[in-house]
């Protein structure tokens, strides 16, 4: 019975131990997905905001069309590389979140 308990015991800090390295490993990744969207979001508005101060000199609708043509594709373009980097930020961040527990799958087999 003691032993059983004793078992139990080891058992439960083991996976208490576990569980505060997952945490730690989604509180990082998740820090790095906000930094990197707060970044994302500054240089999203500083682009925008110069577009706007082009737009407001401009003396043609050519040029007009042309600076909007370009600010589409430049904000397109972003769009998909910052997806793609979230992207991989959270596969990261769930790989990571998940390792400590491999342990604990392994001796459950």
């Amino acid at each position: 019975m003691t032993q059983t308990y004793e078992d139990f015991s080891k058992y439960g800090k083991e996976f208490v131990d576990t569980g505060l390295k997952s945490f730690a490993s989604l509180s990082k990744g998740a820090q790095a997905i906000a930094t990197e969207t707060t970044d994302y979001t500054k240089k999203s508005f500083e682009t925008g905001a110069a577009t706007f101060e082009k737009l407001l000199g401009v003396k043609s609708l050519e040029k007009a069309v042309e600076i909007q043509t370009d600010y589409a594709k430049q904000a397109y373009e972003g769009f998909v590389a910052e997806a793609t980097k979230l992207g991989e930020l959270y596969a990261e961040l769930a790989k990571d979140a998940y390792k400590p527990f491999e342990s604990l799958v392994a001796k459950a087999k």
